[in-house]
């Protein structure tokens, strides 16, 4: 229904934002991936939407890309995942680190994610198995699920760094690195 919104961003109270449209202001609910994304209040934004309707509440969801949209109208397919899930998975972690955790049968990657415990984990690779793990085109670790750089990136990530940092000093590292060494290399890149 309402597929599109384009206007002012008047408010920022993560993980919700109020966007002015010709004088009517739209709640917003956005993934924490996109909520960084945003510019400043005050500034232009443009988001794709998904338009939820309950019998006691009408909601819209926003993404900044298409493909973060997508995902998530996967994810609400799930039994058992709602919008809220969704919208939490999507901000736990990148639809390109959804998909290789998919791709790879990682339940361990999506249990990090508040919300998803064991059973959750194995019921969406096992739902999203061809979907989303399939298209694997912005994963930066294109390696085999085993690869010492991804358990680098998920020991980083849980050391504090963001995602985006993790996977550009994984990104540097010699693909025969063992784990340990991976690590050490990644954090003194990193603290440089």
């Amino acid at each position: 229904m309402i597929g599109r919104i384009q206007g002012r961003l008047l408010e920022k109270n993560p993980p919700q934002i109020l966007v002015d449209v010709h004088g009517v202001g739209y709640e917003i609910d956005v993934p924490m991936s996109s909520f960084y994304n945003l510019p400043e209040v005050g500034g232009e934004v443009t988001l794709l939407t998904h338009f939820v309707v309950r019998e006691d509440a009408q909601l819209l969801y926003g993404f900044l890309t298409a493909r973060e949209r997508e995902v998530f109208r996967l994810l609400i397919r799930i039994s058992g995942i709602g919008a809220r899930t969704a919208l939490s998975i999507l901000s736990g972690m990148s639809v390109d680190m959804l998909a290789q955790a998919i791709s790879a049968q990682d339940t361990a990657m999506l249990t990090r994610v508040p919300g998803i415990g064991k059973k959750t984990a194995e019921r969406l690779v096992l739902e999203l198995k061809g979907k989303v793990g399939a298209d694997l085109t912005g994963v930066v670790l294109g390696a085999a699920p085993n690869d010492a750089r991804s358990d680098v990136v998920s020991a980083l990530v849980a050391l504090g760094y963001s995602e985006r940092e993790a996977l550009a000093a994984a990104k540097r590292l010699p693909e025969d690195i063992s784990v340990s060494d991976g690590i050490r290399e990644a954090l003194k890149s990193m603290t440089k």
